[in-house]
């Protein structure tokens, strides 16, 4: 009896298992109609592909797909750096709602969210990355895919009917590679010498003094675009070599603009626009709006390429992505605008914001006080910019590019990128388009306070409220009451001097930084002295510093190097990074500091080190050069 009972439940549990194998078979056939995914990427470079309707470029790989698939010529990084926009672009988020802002910060990972490698696996894609990641997150990078390394591949997969998310990074096209001669001979070594640029065949930008040095760097950009495309080519032909061609959706596209001064660091569409290219296969054409070898001037955004991957794969999109899928089926409406920021460049704080739409380019300069082109280590160190400081103090800069040396910069830029692609041509005062102003001004106020944009909170500050509230700041501007608006107005200098000094004892650090900031900036006024010299005593280091700014200011360096010094010997790298440059910034008045900067050319810090080492030079008359 007890065995007929056994035969019983397993008769009835085989019945019970039949819709469970058919379900599973049917998921795995799901899973085997899905498209595999490659992107292929590049490092600094802009539109200048032959695609693109430059005829100096020799491209042929990549003009081939643009050919076979549809080129986009209103694409958009929403940074100007590489691990900034990477960071936005493994997230889903913009790097100034997530505290991602600021160049090799390594951020805290907002709580909740799965990057979308990880999502993509939990799908059953294999997901593999070669080899470059540098997304500005405090994390194990390599942990979120299937394999992420120079040998990374979709060969690497153990199951070949398995669906694929394949990245392949190529790094040629780096500034690196333009800036530095051995890595420029040995990234065209392989090319043809009758397909390589001479210097002076390719025109340069109007902003460029016309130099041999220029000319040359100039002239290597393009050859490290042809040796980039070259690697292109020998990946789509292992692509063709597997038969995975009809099955497999590429996507091409810069990490931002191209590696050389005022485009890399800058939001000018020189440092914005990049090339992006679709080949759909056959079978998937109806999910783009577009037909093969064509063009569409489609607003994207980075933003927008995680969700599209997601998409593309049949998984529904995260309620935290910003941004909207641009391929496949039931799409939302098309955007009407990209957002891009700058913050922390390398060395150098200088918090900038730009909305675009497919015509008008909006800039909206945070820090205007500060020069249009601060020194930075990297770029100084290239040929290009030192031909630009050169030629400016022999006079022999071109007007167009007088405003890259410039000692301020303007509030607001506006600019009508048809009538004047290179971005020269300053329409804000302009009344016939205060209305376009008017609205690209609600735009970026709209996006700033719908994305928490935390621009505006100091680089040490923002960390410290993490570690206060163990919450990243994504949680934080969302659930803690921070006054944004007191701490933009104050930022901005909208409210009265007598207001600033009252700011100086506000509750908020971020409030009291921007007062001090602010009444630094108008230091013509002596009566701000008082409140000044107690708000030395304030608690929170980069408040501190810059009161002891604002001080010097008003010829009061004595009572500000103290704080200073001090503050390169602080255990927090951002804070000691903050200290070096207020005395930087401070010339000839920080000549008693001398010492204490030397102390610090050690530091762990190379940001800390190249701040350091400038104020030197310019109080020493030296010419170091460092890392």
């Amino acid at each position: 009896m007890k065995a007929d009972k056994r035969i019983i439940t397993l008769y009835l549990l085989s019945f019970s298992l039949i819709p469970f194998f058919f379900s599973c078979k049917e998921e795995q056939k799901d899973l085997g109609d899905r498209p595999n995914i490659l992107w292929i990427t590049c490092e600094d470079i802009s539109p200048n592909l032959g695609a693109y309707g430059d005829s100096y470029a020799y491209t042929p790989h990549l003009d081939q797909l643009a050919k076979e698939g549809v080129l986009y010529t209103h694409a958009f990084a929403t940074a100007p750096v590489c691990a900034v926009a990477r960071s936005t672009i493994i997230s889903g988020m913009y790097a100034s709602s997530q505290g991602t802002q600021h160049m090799r910060c390594n951020g805290k990972i907002p709580e909740g969210i799965s990057f979308y490698p990880e999502i993509l696996r939990k799908a059953g894609y294999y997901c593999s990355n070669n080899v470059k990641t540098d997304y500005n997150f405090e994390m194990d990078h390599a942990s979120i895919w299937d394999e992420s390394s120079q040998n990374a591949h979709w060969r690497n997969r153990k199951d070949k009917e398995q669906p694929f998310f394949s990245i392949f990074n190529f790094t040629q096209s780096h500034e690196s590679r333009v800036n530095n001669s051995d890595r420029y001979l040995q990234t065209i070594s392989k090319l043809s010498p009758e397909i390589l640029k001479k210097p002076g065949e390719v025109p340069l930008p109007p902003y460029y003094p016309d130099t041999p040095e220029t000319r040359e760097l100039w002239a290597r950009y393009y050859n490290i675009i042809t040796a980039m495309d070259q690697k292109v080519g020998e990946v789509l032909k292992k692509l063709k070599e597997d038969g995975l061609e009809e099955n497999t959706i590429v996507i091409f596209y810069s990490d931002h603009g191209a590696g050389i001064p005022r485009h890399k660091r800058w939001l000018y569409d020189s440092g914005l626009r990049v090339p992006l290219i679709v080949r759909m296969p056959e079978k998937y054409k109806d999910w783009i709006a577009a037909e093969s070898g064509s063009q569409t001037d489609e607003l994207l955004s980075f933003i927008d390429l995680p969700p599209t991957a997601l998409h593309l794969a049949g998984i529904e999109i995260p309620t935290y992505m910003q941004g909207r899928s641009f391929l496949g089926k039931d799409l939302s409406p098309r955007r009407s605008y990209i957002y891009a920021g700058r913050d922390r460049m390398d060395e150098r704080y200088d918090m900038q914001r730009a909305v675009r739409d497919k015509r008008f380019k909006y800039i909206r300069y945070y820090e205007p006080y500060k020069p249009f082109c601060q020194y930075m280590n990297t770029p100084e160190k290239g040929g290009i910019m030192r031909s630009i400081r050169t030629s400016f103090e022999r006079g022999e800069l071109p007007e167009a590019g007088l405003h890259i040396v410039a000692d301020t910069k303007p509030a607001e830029e506006l600019f009508d990128t048809e009538k004047d692609p290179y971005e020269l041509h300053n329409l804000a005062l302009d009344p016939i388009y205060q209305e376009k102003l008017e609205e690209m001004r609600k735009v970026h106020a709209h996006w700033s306070e719908e994305t928490k944009d935390g621009g505006l909170i100091p680089e040490t500050i923002l960390r410290d409220w993490e570690k206060n509230y163990e919450r990243s700041i994504y949680q934080i501007m969302r659930e803690k009451d921070i006054p944004v608006n007191e701490i933009r107005q104050t930022a901005l200098a909208e409210i009265s001097p007598e207001k600033l000094m009252e700011n100086l004892g506000h509750p908020n650090a971020a409030v009291r930084y921007w007062a001090a900031i602010s009444l630094g900036n108008q230091h013509t006024n002596l009566s701000f002295d008082p409140a000044l010299t107690e708000a030395l005593k304030d608690e929170v280091p980069v408040v501190s510093f810059a009161v002891a700014r604002a001080l010097q200011k008003y010829r009061k360096a004595d009572l500000a190097l103290p704080i200073l010094v001090a503050g390169l010997e602080h255990e927090d790298e951002w804070v000691r990074l903050n200290a070096a440059q207020v005395l930087d910034e401070m010339g000839e008045a920080a000549r008693p500091a001398i010492p204490a900067l030397q102390s610090v050319m050690e530091d762990k810090n190379k940001y800390v080190v190249r701040v350091a080492n400038h104020a030197l030079n310019q109080l020493l008359g030296t010419t170091t050069v460092v890392r």
